[in-house]
């Protein structure tokens, strides 16, 4: 008995030294990656107190895929040239000055032209977003470009699963794309009808257990219609009923935008790189780039980002807004997780004289990322920031403004997640009648929300303090 005793510690000894290698080795790894340090601490922390645990996290969701080329910079770039106005256009002068740099940024990390003429229509309920989206199906004649993160089986779902269905049987080619995790949940019978209605349906970076599971980190946030290549939709809202009847966390003020002119084709040329990624087929022509109106005076710039890119070209752009904004920087965004550098600038911003504004949820769909984010309150109320709760259901937009001037809006949370693990696409709109227009949008949001004091804050009990501290260790990777 003695003898299995022994064979059985030895046994125990050897697979703790292994288990020490693996962890010792995968630190290892980690530190070589030579990733931003407020990123490596939580993995290590997690691999170090949680072992088996982390691990397996790690496995899923930590590993770099930087160097993984879903779609080759080389193929992106012929994506991006099929665009008409490709190059920065003779006429970049009449972007104000103070943007110039920004614009160049943009195009240079991004291939992101700058469109010139477009028109945007703005949208804050449910209820008129997908009326004026299903009204824009029934009208469409050549084809129509679908591609949510979610896709609801639910009410709307099917309605305008119908609606796209109903075209398709009139000849109209269909294409639809969804987010394979964000669709976890959703039957996939709902998308089985639609190929057997002979619309084309693909899942972005399907996840096939066990060997592709850490792709289940990276997925397509973008929200993009384009329909006939002259009208586009983009913005925050998915194809959900919460957008309608809300849930238990009250309405969800969301907003989109519909996209008329030149601007569609950044749109068209983000869809037709999924799309080549999700169904391995390219697509091009001329019928995706067909001939458009000038609408108005407007610039704008669409811009893609990704893990695969060498930039992190939104959290860079954010950082030449904030840091360059004259008067103010107003920002809408359910999730306000910010990098260092995005943090610093905004309180430097505000201890400047800058007016500051930041507009989260009072309730969040996720506990662990609403700590984290509170976490951040107390030095933006202290450098003067002024803070505010929205408390009439659950704020779900993604909004910056800054000094009546550029507008950025788009699938983009301000938070770790969207600046590097996810695929997401914003406009950068140049032009001040939009920005004042959206700027009476924010400050009607005000007043519905609760202004954070600094005295009020600081008299929040010390465990709840504590406690959302130590989310924030945490802030990269939720």
């Amino acid at each position: 008995m003695n003898g299995g005793i022994g064979f059985s510690a030895v046994l125990g000894s050897i697979f703790i030294i292994l288990y020490a290698i693996t962890i010792i080795g995968l630190v290892s790894l980690i530190l070589l990656e030579n990733r931003n340090p407020l990123k490596t601490i939580p993995w290590v922390i997690v691999l170090i107190l949680l072992p088996g645990i982390g691990l397996i996290f790690y496995y899923f969701l930590g590993r770099d895929h930087y160097r993984l080329r879903i779609i080759t910079r080389r193929l992106h770039k012929r994506f991006r040239k099929q665009v008409p106005v490709y190059r920065l256009p003779d006429n970049i002068g009449k972007i104000p000055p103070n943007y110039l740099p920004l614009a160049q940024l943009l195009n240079r990390s991004n291939y992101s032209a700058i469109f010139c003429g477009s028109n945007i229509s703005v949208y804050t309920k449910g209820t008129d977003k997908f009326g004026a989206l299903l009204e824009d199906i029934k009208n469409a004649q050549h084809y129509i470009h679908f591609q949510y993160y979610i896709f609801s089986d639910d009410r709307i779902g099917h309605e305008v699963r119908n609606a796209l269905t109903a075209k398709a049987r009139e000849g109209v080619k269909i294409r639809v794309m969804y987010d394979d995790v964000g669709c976890w949940d959703i039957n996939k019978r709902f998308f089985e009808d639609m190929k057997k209605d002979g619309i084309e349906v693909y899942p972005f970076l399907k996840v096939v257990f066990p060997i592709l599971t850490s792709k289940v980190n990276y997925r397509n946030h973008r929200k993009i219609v384009v329909i006939d290549g002259k009208i586009g939709y983009m913005g925050g809202m998915n194809v959900a009923d919460r957008y309608f009847e809300g849930n238990k966390l009250g309405p969800w003020r969301d907003s989109h935008f519909r996209i008329t002119g030149p601007g569609v084709y950044g749109l068209q040329s983000s869809f037709l790189i999924d799309w080549y990624t999700a169904s391995n087929r390219l697509l091009k022509g001329k019928e995706f780039y067909p001939g458009t109106e000038l609408c108005s005076d407007m610039k704008m710039q669409i811009v893609m980002s990704g893990p695969t890119s060498p930039w992190y070209t939104l959290m860079q752009a954010f950082l030449f807004c904030i840091s360059n904004a004259k008067k103010y920087i107003y920002i809408q965004t359910p999730y306000f997780l910010p990098t260092e550098s995005l943090n610093q600038a905004l309180q430097m911003a505000s201890l400047g004289g800058i007016d500051v504004r930041l507009m989260i949820p009072k309730r969040s769909d996720t506990r662990s990322a609403k700590m984290a984010t509170f976490s951040y309150i107390d030095k933006m109320l202290s450098a003067g920031v002024k803070v505010y709760l929205y408390d009439k259901g659950f704020l779900h937009s993604k909004l910056l403004l800054t000094d009546d001037m550029l507008t950025c809006f788009g699938s983009a949370n301000f938070d770790f997640r969207s600046f590097e693990h996810n695929f997401e696409i914003n406009a950068f709109v140049y032009q001040r009648n939009f920005a004042v227009e959206m700027k009476k949008i924010f400050l009607q949001d005000i007043r519905d929300c609760d202004e954070i004091t600094y005295a009020a804050w600081r008299k929040r009990p010390i465990t709840r303090r504590l406690a959302e501290s130590f989310m924030r260790l945490f802030a990269p990777l939720l």
